[in-house]
């Protein structure tokens, strides 16, 4: 008969010991039987494989790279292609401060030999009125002049010689500045031609003698005028760094179709953009690349099929 009792004192101990461990935890133990219940979700993981929008986006990258790379070879072939040196030049002259420009060289006759007191007189049209200013060669030849107006001016190197004044004319650009640079620097060398040389051209009035003998080379210059041959250089340089740009940027158009990344695309639109073009279409295209890539949906695929997608890759 004592059995019972100790059954029961037993389990009073457990119920104590259950309410002790509930006030601790703050949970109540379960009063009905555990069900688990079960659902349709399926675990997913985000698709390696870029989505067919991005995979266009690509394929359109690598036509503004290609376009980026031409753009290149363009300014990198100085004497031919759609842009020029000296247009190059001339566009950023327009809107370069007034007298930010130094104008130096030295001037030899027909036999390399420098010409001292020579007479270089240049002249700029500006605000509807011809403007001048002149300075005589030192005994190197050489000469500077300070605080001109960059853009074309044209250029005279008066030679008095045998009771003649021999002047040779020639159209020159005047390099703006570059970058932070508060001047833009032009140096040019002259070779006058000899006395003979300007004993064959004919005078302007028409007499066979003249005081003033002239050879103007500024007719065959009108296209192309002289310039610094340090800004051609300068110009040569960036053509190589917009082809080195679209070729990284092809890089990471071919990098992102492949793996699926749209971080990875997008950073190639970035650089694409700075590929310039032809006209800037690259610029344009590129932007527009750039905006596309926010617009690819990503896609997901269930965990399940990791295993034979990794084998498929």
């Amino acid at each position: 008969m004592a059995e019972p009792e100790e059954d029961t004192s037993a389990a009073e101990s457990t119920l104590e010991t259950a309410n002790y461990i509930d006030e601790l935890t703050g949970l109540s133990e379960p009063k009905g039987e555990l069900t688990f219940a079960s659902s349709n979700t399926i675990l997913t993981m985000p698709d390696p494989k870029m989505h067919p929008m991005g995979q266009a986006i690509g394929v359109f990258l690598l036509f503004v790279c290609l376009l980026g790379f031409l753009n290149g070879i363009d300014y990198a072939s100085p004497d031919s292609g759609l842009v020029r040196p000296d247009e190059f030049v001339y566009r950023l002259s327009l809107t370069a401060p007034d007298e930010s420009a130094t104008f130096q060289g030295v001037v030899y006759d027909h036999e390399n030999q420098p010409l001292e007191n020579v007479t270089v007189y240049v002249s700029w049209h500006g605000d509807g009125i011809w403007n001048s200013t002149q300075i005589q060669t030192d005994t190197d030849g050489s000469y500077v002049f300070e605080r001109l107006n960059p853009g074309l001016t044209r250029v005279d190197i008066i030679v008095k010689r045998d009771g003649h004044l021999d002047v040779y004319a020639n159209r020159v650009l005047l390099s703006p500045p570059a970058l932070i640079e508060p001047t833009g620097f032009t140096t040019i060398d002259f070779r006058v031609p000899s006395a003979e040389d300007f004993a064959t051209q004919p005078c302007s009035n028409g007499a066979d003698e003249c005081e003033i003998r002239n050879i103007d080379m500024t007719p065959t210059q009108m296209e192309h005028p002289l310039m610094d041959p340090g800004a051609s250089s300068i110009y040569i340089s960036i053509g190589f760094a917009f082809m080195g740009l679209a070729l990284i940027a092809t890089g990471f158009t071919l990098w992102a179709m492949k793996n699926g990344s749209i971080v990875v695309l997008r950073t190639a639109a970035g650089l694409s953009f700075f590929g310039m073009g032809h006209y800037y279409t690259a610029c344009c295209f590129g932007i527009l690349a750039f905006i596309l890539t926010f617009a690819v949906p990503r896609r997901y695929i269930p965990m399940e099929e990791k295993s034979s997608l990794s084998e498929e890759l």
